[in-house]
Formats: structure tokens, sequence, C-alpha cells
């Protein structure tokens, strides 16, 4: 027998969609603070393209908060926290060294691939609970973060990482 309080499938697609929602809005305030201390010219344009994306995946979040009747509110996500502190900690130690840029770079994958993972699970839970709506806004945002992981992948393999070799 059910009793009130048992939480469903609908209530762990909304936790998450909340989480993924405060995750991005973080990011996108991360950003800028990347971009200003990435050395290379692609890095900095990079990631001011991704924070673009990141306004627009917002967006696409908010849409899908509409199409379940809730607002759009996060809910604070301690991961994010944590890979942006990591973030933010390699710019503090490697500021000036040729290692800088290999480490944002892997920083930002580290943002990345947490999303990409809560984008492919709420893309699942969408198709499950019949939420056909949301599945191609989630999509859009998963194929955003997949491209942006490549990007950072071709860059950090170009240029970053055999920068980051040498000595100053």
């Amino acid at each position: 027998m059910a009793t009130p309080t048992t939480k469903t499938l609908d209530d762990l697609f909304l936790d998450t969609l909340k989480d993924i929602y405060f995750a991005e809005k973080q990011i996108l305030k991360a950003l800028p603070k990347m971009a200003r201390a990435a050395q290379s010219e692609e890095g900095k344009a990079g990631f001011l393209k991704h924070r673009d994306e990141t306004q627009s995946q917002i967006e696409r979040l908010e849409q899908v908060f509409e199409l379940l009747g809730k607002p759009a509110r996060g809910k604070t996500c301690e991961a994010i926290q944590g890979i942006i502190a990591e973030g933010e900690e390699i710019m503090e130690e490697f500021k000036g060294s040729p290692a800088l840029d290999a480490g944002l770079i892997s920083s930002a994958q580290a943002v990345e691939h947490y999303e990409i993972a809560r984008y492919g699970t709420l893309i699942a839970w969408a198709n499950q609970l019949g939420l056909k709506d949301a599945v191609p806004l989630l999509q859009a945002n998963l194929a955003e973060e997949v491209a942006t992981d490549k990007k950072l992948t071709q860059l950090a393999q170009a240029s970053a990482n055999a920068k980051g070799k040498k000595a100053a």
C-alpha cells in the first residue's frame, strides 16, 4: 500500500531537473571566469561560445518546467559546486603556468561529463513518463554538451596538453 510520502519517478525527474537547472546557472557564472583565465584565444572563444549555449540550455529547461506546470527552480547541486570549485583551484594554482589551459579544459570536461550523465538520465525518464514534448528539449541540450566535450578534447590534443608539458 502506497503512503502519501511514496516518491515516484515523476518526483525523481523533477528533482533531477531542478539539479541540472541549478548546475547550468552555476556554469553560466563560471564560464566568463574561465574565459578570462584561459591563455589561448581558442580557449577564451570556446568558453564564451559555451556561455551562450548554456543560456539557451537554461531557456530549454525553463520550457520543460513549463510543460510540467512547475516553477523553474534550482535545487542546490553539491556535485557541480565541487567540480566548479576544483576548476577555481586550478585557475589559482596554475595561473600564468603553461599547464593552465590544460587544467581549465580538464575542469570544463568534468562539468560536461556531469551534464551529459544528467541529460541522458532525464531523457530516459522523460520517455518512460510519456513526457514526449520534453524529450527534444533535453536532447538538444545533450547534443550541445556532447559537441562541447568533443571540442574540448580537440583543443586539449591540438595544443593545450603539449604546451602544458613545457617548463615556464
